[in-house]
Formats: structure tokens, C-alpha cells, sequence
């Protein structure tokens, strides 16, 4: 059943400067994640399974590649109001600006959102791993006649000083809330929650960025111009005025906002239990129908390893390791520890027999890799060494990347035969 009751916003984010250079030609929700997937696919998805299609995403930087993809991949019936749509910043008489913020990119999008009857905004990251079902939000709001509710989770000291840290009552009402708290300020900050989170130190509700506003209120507060952003502005300028209610999730989630993350979010899908179930029927994460062939392996021995469909795969070894589609890997290769997007399109037979393309798509024969990320479209030659770790000190070159040890090779790059990094 379609939830009429909700619109879907979706924040696709600023430039994801800190997810750079996997931003350098894409937006956030474009990045590919879990080998098949885009970041966007989690929000989307999650939409779906609650019954609520109808969804605007919004976006303002390198959207071409994320507009394709959503054109692609989610299609309703013609007799349905359900869609998906993106929005990316627009100059109009009334606004010469790009999106200043997240609030700020709602309020230049208001016109379209204004077209369609809506009880409820539901307002969504786009840059966020986590399976939620939205709908029990929603009967939440309702039930206590709230006004906002955002969705918090549970944290721990450690990780509290990193959030906008909400208090409630025994209500589950927000009563304050304080961006990144130093930590000596967190004894006054504690809120009720669950045995289970007390028992692992998780007495802190961290806000998620996942709000409900009454769309009423969202017209109200989307006529003053002068607050950009719902974390820092709206959120605490409003918990006095209006019944704000917290919601608390005890699921996985976590924030890709950086390459740490995003390398850790990744591999722990290798994990025999992952935290981020994509097996779980009732919580489905939609992708693009491709219709790819079976992936193929010959004499690899796996460890921990996922691999995506229309893989060639003849390496000695891949472990604790994420294979995107169709990628090729040559004889003798080791892959550690490495997140491998894989490529939009295969080299004929042909093309290969003709001896013109010098070094493959894929990663060549005999190359060592590890603790990477390989963008799409690579071609890695023969006997290429990439041995990632906190040894190596931050660069950039043309071709890859370090952060924190990591080293990203950038989409469609060519790493000449015997390179070591």
C-alpha cells in the first residue's frame, strides 16, 4: 500500500569533499558501495519498504551520473503516484544561490514539494548505511501529536563528542540538545534508554540527521530565510516551541562521511554476521536490474570475500575483500583487505585479441594489493604492488590517493606495469 501520508526528501549533500576523489566526477548518493549498489539505494530503499514512494532527492553538485542511475533503476507502475526525483540546485528569479545548506536546499525546492498532498515530510541523508523501517517512525510522530521527531540513536562517550546529542524526558520529549559536547559537559547529558544500550555503554541519543516535520511547520519555518541548516539552526531553535519528539533506533547505522568510514563500511560486509544485513527479505536494498552474467573463478582461493555478478576472477587470492561487478582480476594477483568497484562495461574479445589496449580493465597478473580502494573503470598492469597502511603519509598524484593509510585508486585510472605504491 502506497503511504500517502509522507513526502520523501532526500539530502544528497555538499561537494563530499571528505569522500574525495571518490566525489571528484560523482555526488555522494552516486558513490558505489556493497559492489553493486549506490549510497542513494539505502534511502531509497528503505522508503520502499516502508510503503512510501514518493521521493524527491536533492542535489547540487556532479548529478548526471546520479540522475542516470535513478532514472534507470526505479520505475513505477503508470497507474501509481509513486516516483523518485532529482532536484538539483536551480537559479530562478527568487534564488541566484546555490543550496547553502540542508534547510536551505528544502526551502529552494519548497515549489516542487507544494505540488503534491502530504501530512508528513520525512527528511533523509543521502550518505547514511543503515536499514530502518520509517513507517513506525511515523505512527510515533502521530501517536504522541508531535510536531518534529528525530530519530536518535544511542551512543557511547567516546562517540557522543561527535554528534548533536539530544536530551529527553521519560516521554521520549527532546528537551535540549548541543552540538559536539566536549566530553567533560556529557555527565549532564545522559538520556533514558533500553537495558541493551545501558549494558554497552550507550547512554547518549545521537541525532541521525532523519527528521519528521509536520508539513504545516515546514511551511512556517521554510518562510524565514535567514537559517540554512537543520542540524545547527532549525533543530535547536525550534525543540522549545514545538513538541519535538526523539525516536530511538538501536539498529546498525553509520555515517559515510569520510574514506575511513566508507573502507570500514565495506569491508565489514566480508564479516560472517555483517551488521548490514542485504540477505534480509523484509529489508531489501534496490539496485539497477542489469542482467549480468554469472561470475566466473578459476583456482582463487577466498577468504571473506564478496563478489558481485559478471566477475572474472584468476587470482591466487582475494580475502576480507568486496569485488565489484564485472571485474577481471589476473593470474597470481592477492587482494587484501580492499574495496574493488569493478567496471560499467566489458572489452570485447576482439578489442583484447587486437593487442591495441596495452593494460586491461581490471587488475592485471601477479600484482599485490591491499588495504585499497579501487574506483571504477581502473586498469592496473602486471605485477603492480599497492600495500596500503598507516606507513604511508597523505598524497595525491594523477592517478591515486592516501588518506589515513588508505589508498584510493582514482575512477578510470591507468597504473603503468610494475608500479609500486
Amino acid at each position: 500500500m502506497l503511504n500517502n501520508k509522507v513526502l520523501a526528501i532526500i539530502l544528497g549533500g555538499g561537494q563530499g569533499s571528505r569522500l574525495y576523489p571518490l566525489t571528484k566526477d560523482r555526488s555522494k548518493p552516486a558513490v558505489p558501495i556493497a559492489g553493486k549498489y549506490r549510497l542513494v539505494d539505502i534511502p531509497i530503499s528503505n522508503c520502499i519498504n516502508s510503503d512510501i514512494k514518493r521521493m524527491y532527492v536533492l542535489t547540487q553538485f556532479n548529478s548526471a551520473s546520479l540522475n542516470r542511475h535513478i532514472k534507470n533503476t526505479y520505475h513505477f507502475s503508470f497507474f501509481s503516484s509513486a516516483f523518485v526525483d532529482v532536484l538539483a540546485a536551480e537559479q530562478t528569479p527568487q534564488n541566484k544561490t546555490w543550496f547553502q545548506g540542508t534547510a536551505d536546499a528544502v526551502r529552494q525546492s519548497m515549489h516542487h514539494f507544494m505540488r503534491h498532498d502530504f501530512d508528513y515530510a520525512l527528511i533523509l541523508s543521502g550518505d547514511q548505511l543503515y536499514q530502518m523501517d520509517y513507517d513506525l517512525m511515523i505512527e510515533a510522530h502521530e501517536k504522541n501529536n508531535a510536531e518534529i521527531t528525530i530519530a536518535t540513536i544511542p551512543v557511547n562517550a567516546k562517540d557522543a563528542t561527535e554528534f548533536g546529542i539530544m536530551k529527553s524526558d521519560d516521554q521520549n520529549v527532546v528537551t535540549s540538545f548541543i552540538e559536539k559536547p566536549d566530553s567533560s559537559l556529557l555527565p549532564d547529558w545522559t538520556s533514558e534508554v533500553s537495558d541493551e544500550m545501558k549494558k554497552q555503554n550507550r547512554h547518549y541519543l545521537a541525532s541521525m540527521g532523519i527528521y519528521v516535520f509536520n508539513r504545516d511547520l515546514l511551511v512556517e519555518l521554510m518562510s524565514d530565510a535567514n537559517t540554512n541548516d537543520f542540524g545547527k539552526e532549525i533543530i535547536p531553535q525550534n525543540i522549545d516551541k514545538h513538541k519535538t519528539l526523539s525516536y530511538q533506533y538501536e539498529g546498525y547505522w553509520t555515517d559515510i562521511g569520510n574514506i575511513d568510514s566508507f573502507f570500514e563500511a565495506n569491508l565489514g560486509l566480508t564479516d560472517d554476521i555483517p551488521k548490514f544485513d542485504l540477505y534480509d527479505k523484509s529489508k531489501r536494498i534496490y539496485t539497477r536490474a542489469r542482467m549480468l552474467p554469472t561470475t566466473k573463478i578459476a583456482g582463487t582461493m577466498l577468504e571473506k570475500a564478496v563478489i558481485s555478478e559478471g566477475c572474472i576472477i584468476s587470482a591466487a587470492k582475494i580475502e576480507q575483500s568486496v569485488i565489484g561487478i564485472r571485474s577481471r582480476i589476473g593470474n597470481e594477483s592477492t587482494i587484501i583487505n580492499t574495496y574493488m568497484m569493478g567496471s560499467d562495461y566489458y572489452e570485447t574479445l576482439a578489442e583484447i585479441d587486437s593487442k591495441k589496449i596495452d593494460i586491461l580493465l581490471g587488475i592485471g597478473e601477479r600484482c599485490f594489493i591491499k588495504n585499497a580502494i579501487i574506483d571504477k573503470n581502473c586498469r592496473i598492469g602486471d605485477d603492480v604492488r599497492i600495500n596500503g597502511g598507516k606507513h604511508l603519509e597523505d598524497t595525491e598524484t594523477d592517478t591515486y590517493f592516501v588518506k589515513d593509510g588508505i589508498v584510493v585508486v582514482k575512477k578510470e585510472a591507468v597504473i603503468p606495469k610494475g608500479f609500486v605504491i
